[in-house]
């Protein structure tokens, strides 16, 4: 800046006089923007430091990514192979729709750490939690449909048993829409009444930290409580029918990896 006449410096700084060697105070000051920070001479200033999990120069996203690219290919391997053997009566048994549906959302679920990642702007914010959330409900609501499929099986096989009728297919596909359908339907009225946005939290002088706000915290929770209800709906069921005989021991997968 040149010295002489009006000068404009940051709000509380100070130039030199020049001709006495002292630093006088001036009245005339420039307050720095929203995205700037006075230096520590209050004679100019300077950006602010932004920070936020960025795509590069960061240890902990490479972690996210590449943990995120390997299992999804090992899930995208697995739908293949479900696909290459979707005649076989393995698969059929095992309701190869359901199947496709869960290794879809799971594969979903993986992509969407890349949300979580790189600098947050609005569409990033509003989509991030609530792709999860969805994709995740429906990969439970599978697992739940499947809990429920074999011990419906195991109590369907008496003479005269009513369970018979609830053996049907569209049963357990009508269960993964009606439960991700609740899902959808608390995501949208979130985005309605609160939508997360976009937030800058000044951690100390001359830094910012850009994150989400979730908007309505409650929401959110009502979002983790959901899934976390049908978890343990699927655990529950699935520990009961943990006993089933062998040709009906997928229960005890099931209750393993809800543990």
């Amino acid at each position: 800046m040149a010295l002489g006449g009006d000068i404009t410096i940051p709000c509380g700084g100070a130039v030199k006089n020049m001709a006495e060697g002292t630093w006088e105070n001036m009245e005339k000051c420039l307050k720095c923007q929203d995205n700037e920070w006075p230096n520590q001479e209050r004679t100019m200033c300077c950006e602010k430091q932004v920070e936020f999990l960025s795509y590069a120069g960061d240890s902990l996203t490479l972690v996210f990514i590449i943990s995120s690219v390997i299992l999804f290919i090992i899930a995208a391997v697995i739908l293949g192979t479900f696909i290459s053997f979707q005649d076989t009566p393995v698969v059929k048994a095992n309701n190869h729709t359901l199947s496709f549906i869960l290794l879809v959302s799971i594969k979903l679920s993986f992509l969407s750490v890349f949300l979580f990642l790189g600098r947050p702007v609005v569409i990033t914010c509003m989509l991030r939690q609530i792709s999860f959330g969805i994709t995740f409900c429906i990969a439970v609501s599978c697992v739940l449909a499947k809990t429920l499929t074999v011990y419906i099986a195991f109590k369907a096989t008496k003479p005269g048993s009513p369970w018979r009728r609830w053996m049907d297919i569209k049963v357990a596909n009508w269960l993964v829409f009606i439960c991700s359908s609740i899902q959808c339907l608390i995501s949208v009225i979130w985005l309605v009444i609160s939508p997360p946005y976009v937030e800058n939290i000044l951690s100390e002088p001359g830094k910012i930290i850009i994150q989400c706000n979730e908007g309505s915290v409650v929401a959110f929770y009502i979002v983790l409580s959901y899934m976390g209800l049908l978890a343990s709906v699927s655990f529950i069921v699935a520990f009961l029918a943990r006993t089933l005989p062998d040709s009906f021991n997928e229960a005890k997968y099931i209750t393993f990896s809800m543990l």
